[in-house]
This record gives C-alpha cells, structure tokens and sequence, in this order.
C-alpha cells in the first residue's frame, strides 16, 4: 500500500482544486473567459495552476515508485513533504504582485526541481541497490 504517496496526492490534489478556483473567481470577477484580459492577476493565477501541473504529476509517480520499491519510509516522507511545501511556496510567490520574480517563487521552483532531481537520483540509487543485494 503507498500510504505515502496517497497522502501527498491528496493533499497536492486538494491544493491544485484551490489553484483551479482561484483561476475561476478571477475570471467571474474580472469577466474573462479565455486568456488574462491583460490582468497581470488572472496570468499569475493562471500560471500557478499550469506550473502546478506540470511538476506534480511525474514528482508523484516517482514518489510512487520510490515507495513501492520499498525505500525508507522516512525517505519518502521528506521528499513528499518537500514537494507539498515547494509547490505551496511557489504559489504563494508567483501569486504575489511583484516586479520580476518573487524570491518566494524562486524558493519554490527551487525547493520542487531539488525534490524532483532528488526522487530521480533516488529511484536510480535504491534500484542499483536492490538489484545488487
């Protein structure tokens, strides 16, 4: 069972419905159906939702895999852990008005590409592991 990973999911599922209903009331209110409408507001949402899925998907499927593979529980908890708080972070920091990128946007993209690196190093090391024990 990949107690995990599900709870990881759940949680970044639960988030990315935030980021998608952020998206939506900033359409509502600002009265765009498609595309930003030249609002620097509605782009931002926008992104943060896009970069939101295009990160998390093959972060969990490696999360998966490095729990499946039976890694250190307390392994895949952290890097779980890193994923949800970059991805937050990240949000957080490119919903913020700023002129350029805000340092938590940074942080995050930081924090999620360290995370995503690190599961695929990981996956790579525990499997040489396993095969060679």
């Amino acid at each position: 069972m990949l107690i995990v990973t599900t709870t990881i999911a759940c949680l970044l599922s639960l988030f990315f419905v935030r980021l998608t209903f952020n998206v939506i009331n900033l359409r509502r209110k600002l009265k765009v159906s498609l595309g930003t409408g030249g609002h620097d507001s509605l782009e931002r949402a926008i992104r943060a939702h896009g970069n939101f899925a295009e990160y998390v998907p093959m972060s969990l499927l490696l999360l998966a895999c490095l729990e499946f593979n039976s890694a250190p529980g307390l392994l895949v908890w952290a890097l779980g852990i890193a994923l949800l708080a970059g991805r937050v972070v990240h949000a957080i920091g490119i919903n913020a008005p700023s002129k350029g990128a805000s340092m938590n946007r940074v942080r995050g993209m930081v924090v999620t590409l360290s995370t995503l690196m690190a599961l695929a190093f990981c996956n790579l090391g525990w499997m040489v592991y396993q095969l060679s024990a």
